[in-house]
């Protein structure tokens, strides 16, 4: 899949988003190494803690089907889907992708499928805490 594509599939999943609070959607699209998409949104809630972001949301969706091969995720953000700056991927949502994925793991940080960046996530997350650490 193109990362054009996979930018594409991340901005319809921001279009699913639930935002009552903030006015920000997000959606993110991931890949598997074999090919199929996860694609995610933010949904909030009032008492915030429980928010969960699309990222999260993509790679929970996945792991709960079984999925552990990961390629790549396009995430894109903005307020009431109007995408005009990049959008990183908050602490949280990079640990859970360390927890899957090695640092050689594309993101893909859209605007739209012709203004992206596409970085690694050792760049994203340099000097990874994960399970190597534990032992």
């Amino acid at each position: 899949m193109k990362d054009k594509e996979l930018i594409f599939l991340a901005k319809k999943a921001a279009e699913k988003a639930y935002v009552p609070y903030s006015g920000y959607t997000v959606g993110a699209a991931l890949l598997t190494k074999d090919g199929k998409v996860y694609s995610g949104c933010n949904i909030e809630n009032a008492a915030y803690g429980p928010t969960n972001c699309a990222e999260r949301t993509a790679f929970f969706k996945a792991v709960s089907e079984g999925e552990r091969d990961f390629e790549a995720i396009a995430v894109v953000g903005g307020k009431a889907l109007d995408f005009k700056d990049y959008f990183t991927p908050c602490g949280v949502c990079r640990q859970v992708m360390a927890e899957f994925c090695d640092e050689s793991f594309r993101v893909l940080i859209g605007k739209n499928g012709e203004d992206y960046l596409s970085l690694t996530l050792g760049e994203i997350l340099p000097y990874t805490f994960s399970s190597e650490k534990l032992k």
